[in-house]
């Protein structure tokens, strides 16, 4: 668009009464392109957080897991996650054929495709390990039993960055776990690339986070910010003038 722009005002045969026109509206992209509000969002520039779930504490790997959250494994592996996707949204809709005419289709549910995405690997394997944690977290090992769904599930915000790496727009992706860890070939040939690994998380849905502060509350949600509000003003009537003016 902008080359397009820029041929325009070089060959215009109609002088000033266009050129002007259009200097204005590169002036005005350039503008949005730059601007705080505006530019452009790029793919290298994001933020990924991994939330693993608690687990139930009977289960040796929530456990350790819970400790992978407090030594930094699980800040590690967000800083090592070299590519991921942002998941897409499709309204699932079927024919309506109860009607003359052409045939129209009607939503009839929502689906959410799992993601990918790809980590480095440290010498040790922590970040695969992590996975492997959360992994084992479904099941006994020993039994090979199948834990409780909401055991294992966890959840993960991604985040769009703009350059000054404010998040602009962001997601979370709720009831997802590792569904698939990728193998990985070893090669002698390789002799200075870095290990990485795949890992497809599955997910029920995501939610927008950057509007979630706009949306209406709902009742329950309603009523526990306004109990929260009730018992501050009681508390605040309760402190002496002096320390509330300090407070202000």
């Amino acid at each position: 668009m902008v080359l397009s722009l820029l041929q325009g005002v070089v060959g215009n045969p109609f002088g000033n009464a266009v050129s002007g026109p259009a200097f204005g509206v590169l002036n005005e992209l350039l503008g949005l392109m730059r601007g705080a509000d505006g530019g452009i969002a790029k793919p290298s520039r994001y933020e990924v957080i991994f939330l693993p779930p608690v687990g139930n504490q009977t289960n040796i790997f929530s456990t350790v897991i819970n400790a992978m959250r407090g030594d930094g494994t699980a800040r590690s592996v967000s800083l090592k996650c070299e590519q991921i996707s942002m998941p897409g949204r499709n309204i699932d809709t079927a024919p309506d054929t109860n009607i003359y005419g052409p045939v129209r289709e009607i939503a009839q549910g929502f689906s959410f495709a799992d993601i990918d995405a790809t980590f480095q690997l440290s010498s040790d394997h922590k970040e695969k390990k992590f996975f492997e944690t959360w992994q084992r977290i479904s099941f006994d090992p020993l039994t090979w039993a199948m834990g409780y769904y909401d055991d294992y599930v966890g959840t993960i915000q991604i985040y769009q960055l703009d350059e000054q790496n404010e998040r602009r727009y962001g997601v979370e992706l709720i009831e997802c776990f590792p569904k698939t860890i990728a193998a990985q070939t070893f090669d002698y040939s390789a002799v200075n690339q870095q290990q990485k690994v795949s890992v497809t998380f599955s997910y029920r849905y995501w939610k927008n986070l950057t509007d979630e502060a706009r949306l209406p509350q709902s009742l329950a949600d309603s009523l526990a910010t306004l109990a929260r509000n009730t018992v501050e003003r009681q508390i605040r009537s309760r402190i002496p003038a002096i320390i509330n003016r300090l407070t202000r």
